[in-house]
């Protein structure tokens, strides 16, 4: 062995390296405050390590990029452990930085002659800011395509240039498989490797001008070896070890649903580091003071002017009080950064559109889960075609934009979203369901917002029924008016009642003939038999995926309301909704949402 390093040392001068970093004196010997080279060095090689690894298995394109990080997180043995170590230890290089910064500042590393070292220590904070951006795209997810877009948009503002600006970024007018592929080149090859040549350089130049430490000196001068050795070891050990808790308590990385630019995405944020300038163009004194110029100051002059600042430090140290200033300048920065970043999170907590947004997108990354499981593996046409196909994720959307002006679902309008008007149309959560039933025959309850109280039938004769002859029959026979609304609620097959309906099915027999004799249904409604007479909607199949299509078609066809109905368009006659559209609707509010019947249906 000592023959093998004898060898080596004449070969490559290894000794005498290894001897001038690990001896290398410290003035006032070793110290906490100057783990954080060594912190962001680790990482910085974490994130190669496991960047490499994750690109072995990523495909990028736009019809693949989701697919292959799904394959990552959900199939690949650790992959999900490597997911989260490579974007974990990316959000820990960020606030490494900020204190990194913070500390050579403080020390005044930053003063002549360690000028260049400072600035480029400076770059390396820029790229590594912009590894985050470009990263955050990657997975390819609604999430990363939205921030992304937030994000890219800025780049427009920059007068003269900033159309092609723009467009020279996304790789064109739209945002695609072009947008993907340069910010894959960026994250995984440009970026990279400037990062390596400016660490290469700042290492370099803090050999040649050693340490500066913080005076006065409370210790005597010592090596390198072993007690700061020891020191950049334990906090390199605790970086990882927060990094490994969350990680493993996310179980990797969040992947959001597969990225779809048809749909908005209401929940579009940067991530969090780039936050406080989110919010800083939110601010009212930027349109206050500059007008439609806000924009333009707020995410391309201020930022520029805050960059300016800080590569001139070294120069301002020079004059009287500039290395205060210095230190007020970068704390006030990071401070007001902090709590813009504050003011956002405590802003979008307190914001329901956003929260509605986020939960809807947290439902579809499970659905989609769901679904590949379901369907055993994802179809040629990619993951994204699953949720197209989704009664759940498609529903809910269709909802929102074509019923929710006068329904309700549970009180919002499908997707989360709460309106300060009162409906003017039944709310159509458990639609068909016994509970449903029930409360539409409650003389209490028929004249509220959740059934008749918006519409022109508060005044009608089901109303009336329900508040003067309802009450007599049941007190008659409290047993009736239970086996009836069973009956007419096991029209609609349920999925969430099959098991009850299959139970009851004696009592459900016996409720069908007091639908007709007991509360004489069927005076005004058909009920298993065609009625020439009847004058209100059939209650053959009531709430049935064909009934809901039905209605939804045309609810003014003499089988539903006729002549007589109350502002509800024919969204199928009208062309409003395909046939395919109307039964993804139906089928969400009927709860029908399995994902074994949903994959199934697209076979």
């Amino acid at each position: 062995m000592k023959g093998l390093i004898s060898w080596l040392d004449n070969r490559t001068g290894m000794n005498g390296l290894l001897k001038e970093a690990l001896f290398e004196r410290i003035p006032g010997g070793a110290r906490w405050r100057y783990v954080w080279g060594s912190t962001l060095t680790f990482c910085f090689v974490v994130q190669i390590l496991t960047g490499v690894v994750l690109w072995m298995a990523y495909s990028p394109s736009a019809g693949t990029a989701w697919e292959s990080v799904y394959y990552i997180q959900h199939e690949m043995t650790g992959g999900w452990l490597l997911r989260g170590l490579h974007h974990y230890t990316a959000q820990a290089m960020h606030v490494l930085l900020a204190l990194h910064l913070l500390q050579v500042i403080i020390d005044g590393a930053y003063k002549a002659p360690r000028e260049v070292n400072f600035w480029f220590g400076l770059v390396l904070l820029f790229l590594t800011l912009g590894l985050g951006l470009t990263g955050y795209l990657l997975p390819w997810d609604q999430k990363g395509y939205g921030a992304t877009k937030v994000a890219t948009s800025l780049a427009g503002v920059v007068p003269v240039i900033g159309p092609s600006l723009q467009k020279l970024v996304v790789g064109g007018t739209e945002y695609g498989h072009h947008t993907l592929t340069r910010f894959f080149a960026l994250h995984a090859g440009v970026l990279p490797g400037l990062m390596i040549a400016a660490i290469a350089a700042h290492v370099a130049l803090f050999r040649k001008h050693g340490i500066t430490a913080k005076q006065p000196y409370k210790k005597p001068d010592a090596n390198f070896w072993p007690d700061q050795v020891l020191m950049d070891g334990v906090a390199c050990l605790a970086v990882l070890g927060a990094v490994l808790y969350f990680t493993v308590r996310h179980h990797g990385a969040e992947l959001y649903a597969p990225a779809d630019p048809t749909q908005p995405f209401n929940a579009a944020r940067p991530e969090w580091y780039f936050l406080f300038l989110f919010e800083f163009l939110k601010l009212h004194i930027l349109t206050d003071w500059f007008g439609h110029h806000g924009e333009l100051v707020g995410a391309i002059i201020v930022p520029g002017l805050i960059a300016a600042v800080l590569a001139a430090m070294p120069f301002i140290a020079v004059r009287r009080h500039g290395h205060r200033f210095n230190l007020a300048f970068l704390s006030v920065l990071l401070v007001g950064a902090g709590l813009l970043t504050l003011r956002s999170i405590r802003s979008d907590r307190n914001n329901p559109e956003f929260q509605a947004a986020m939960t809807q997108a947290k439902a579809e990354s499970d659905r989609v889960v769901a679904l590949i499981q379901a369907n055993r593996g994802i179809p040629r046409a990619g993951a994204a075609a699953l949720l197209k196909e989704d009664p759940s994720t498609v529903g809910p959307r269709m909802f929102a934009q074509h019923c929710a002006s006068c329904h309700r679902y549970d009180g919002h309008d499908g997707l989360g979203g709460v309106s300060k008007e009162l409906a003017s149309a039944p709310d159509l959560k458990d639609f068909g369901s016994r509970a449903w039933l029930a409360g539409l025959l409650e003389a209490g309850r028929i004249t509220n917002h959740s059934y008749y109280g918006g519409t022109k039938f508060r005044e009608g004769k089901m109303v009336k029924y329900v508040t003067t002859k309802l009450p007599k029959k049941h007190a008659a026979d409290p047993s009736a008016l239970e086996a009836m609304v069973a009956a007419v609620s096991a029209e609609a097959a349920l999925p969430a009642q099959a098991v009850a309906d299959a139970r009851d099915a004696a009592l459900i027999e016996k409720g069908r003939s007091h639908v007709r004799e007991t509360f004489g249904c069927t005076d005004c409604h058909a009920f298993r038999k065609p009625d020439d007479e009847a004058s209100a909607p059939d209650l053959t199949g009531w709430g049935s995926r064909e009934w809901i299509i039905g209605i939804t078609t045309n609810p003014a066809h003499e089988r539903f309301y006729g002549k007589r109905n109350d502002r509800m368009p024919a969204f199928g006659k009208e062309g409003r909704l395909s046939m395919s559209e109307m039964g993804l609707l139906a089928d969400w509010i009927r709860g029908d949402t399995a994902p074994e019947r949903v994959v199934a249906g697209m076979k």
